[in-house]
């Protein structure tokens, strides 16, 4: 397969991008299925239709090269902070700022928003994201335990934006 373009967009993705979005997520974690719990590759993998119903509860974007859907990000406003709910990258694109650019895209939202802080979780099964946000200057906020979800430990990690 032929590798990413650095000439990328990134665009406000429609409910019409859901069956791609959720195709594009699947590719990016199917990697690491085995070291996922059953339950927690399900929820990190949304079928379509939680896709679509994702998008009544807050912003959607893709990143698309030429017409590729290489990238994607969802948040979901809260009172007090602003959730990243889901990023994912296909493989092939992995490298090329794509996920640098959604994170990016996804922060300005959410400061022009109003809010001041960006919170995530993360699995230790993915040391790259980590590396990622804390280069965009994520901090890890607390380990998160089995229990709390999907029996996979994880951190909650933080960044305080500049208004």
């Amino acid at each position: 397969m032929q590798a990413v373009q650095k000439q990328f967009e990134i665009r406000r993705a429609t409910p019409d991008d859901a069956a791609t979005i959720s195709a594009l997520i699947h590719e990016a974690f199917v990697p690491f299925e085995t070291d996922y719990t059953a339950e927690a590759f399900a929820y990190t993998t949304p079928p379509v239709d939680m896709i679509r119903e994702r998008f009544e509860e807050g912003p959607i974007w893709i990143a698309v090269d030429g017409d590729v859907m290489v990238g994607t990000v969802s948040g979901l406003p809260e009172h007090d902070r602003f959730y990243i709910r889901s990023m994912a990258v296909k493989p092939m694109a992995q490298g090329n700022g794509v996920g640098q650019k959604l994170l990016a895209t996804l922060e300005e939202f959410a400061r022009d928003a109003g809010h001041d802080t960006l919170y995530l979780y993360t699995t230790f099964v993915l040391p790259g994201a980590k590396r990622l946000y804390e280069r965009n200057g994520f901090y890890v906020l607390r380990e998160t335990s089995p229990e709390e979800w999907c029996n996979m430990a994880g951190l909650e990690m933080e960044k305080k934006l500049d208004q």
